[in-house]
């Protein structure tokens, strides 16, 4: 009879935008003496640093980053690709002695390691793509989602309308496959044994935070960010600038929109992006062990080490 596969001993960190993941996770990192593997698919892009609230070299405190920094603007990482550096990250990692903090905020990354997905490994088609785009700005986001529904509803039941990107990767890899997007999304033992950490706060506070960030982004530079971008060739239709804010100010650059404007669609942006979130991290999953950062939270009044009062990361 053979002997049962050890899992690695994961930490998975989960939450909303803006609810404090970053100094959490670097004080929990010191204390049990881990390394941190990203899954914010914001943080991999060299040069798009101040509009993904990425950590500084300052903020990590010493604490090694994996998938941080890791690509050019305009080369894309798949989901897929992402599975296959998280996993040599986190065996190198664990074959090092050391543990393992998966942190970040993009749903869809973090379940695909929790849950063993198998996604599939089409090359992005750019071409469909930008014909794909078009079709949605005609017909809409509901009208998108309501014609994946009739072809693949099983794949449509578990992405979100507003979330346009993904419902046009989805059409993608079904006209480029022939396949059901959703019969591709195989699942396999995942070869990990993880405790879930998930931190909210009340979502006046979170949104409190949130425009402090965005107010605090601007005075350091976001505009000139974005500029430099642009001056570097970096179209802002690339999949990396869809992160909120860069098309936004993009615009703005265009003369297309005041700078006011811009500020307003952002917080608008990132609200729904907070909702978005919710739906992947649910105050009911019973995987998840939710801790409340928040002045009245309990949890997080009773943890042994301490966060920097107002870090809005």
């Amino acid at each position: 009879m053979s002997q049962p596969i050890s899992k690695i001993p994961i930490t998975v960190i989960v939450g909303p935008t803006a609810v404090g993941k970053t100094a959490f996770s670097i004080a929990f990192a010191k204390l049990i003496q881990a390394e941190i593997v990203s899954a914010d698919s914001r943080y991999f892009y060299r040069g798009m640093n101040i509009g993904t609230a990425k950590p500084s070299v300052e903020e990590m405190q010493g604490i090694p980053h994996h998938l941080i920094d890791v690509a050019e603007p305009d080369q894309t990482w798949s989901l897929a690709l992402f599975q296959q550096k998280a996993h040599a990250a986190i065996l190198d990692i664990h074959q090092r002695g050391k543990n393992v903090l998966v942190v970040g905020g993009t749903g869809q990354y973090i379940r695909a390691v929790l849950e063993g997905w198998s996604p599939p490994e089409l090359t992005p088609d750019l071409p469909m793509r930008k014909a794909l785009e078009a079709w949605a700005e005609a017909i809409g986001p509901e009208d998108l989602h309501r014609k994946l529904s009739c072809i693949d509803p099983a794949a449509a039941a578990k992405i979100d309308y507003q979330n346009v990107r993904r419902t046009i990767r989805a059409f993608e890899v079904i006209f480029k496959s022939g396949e059901l997007f959703s019969a591709q999304r195989k699942q396999v033992d995942s070869p990990y044994q993880p405790l879930v950490i998930g931190l909210t706060r009340p979502r006046a506070e979170l949104y409190e935070r949130i425009d402090r960030r965005i107010d605090q982004m601007f005075e350091n530079g976001f505009v000139n960010e974005v500029r430099g971008l642009l001056d570097r060739g970096f179209s802002p239709e690339l999949p990396s600038m869809s992160a909120i804010g860069y098309r936004e100010v993009s615009a703005y650059l265009r003369q297309e929109i005041s700078l006011e404007e811009a500020v307003l669609q952002i917080r608008r942006g990132t609200r729904n992006y907070v909702r978005r979130q919710a739906n992947w991290f649910k105050g009911s999953d019973p995987q998840i062990h939710w801790y409340d950062l928040s002045d009245q939270g309990r949890e997080a009044k009773s943890c042994r080490f301490s966060l920097k009062p107002g870090d809005s990361k």
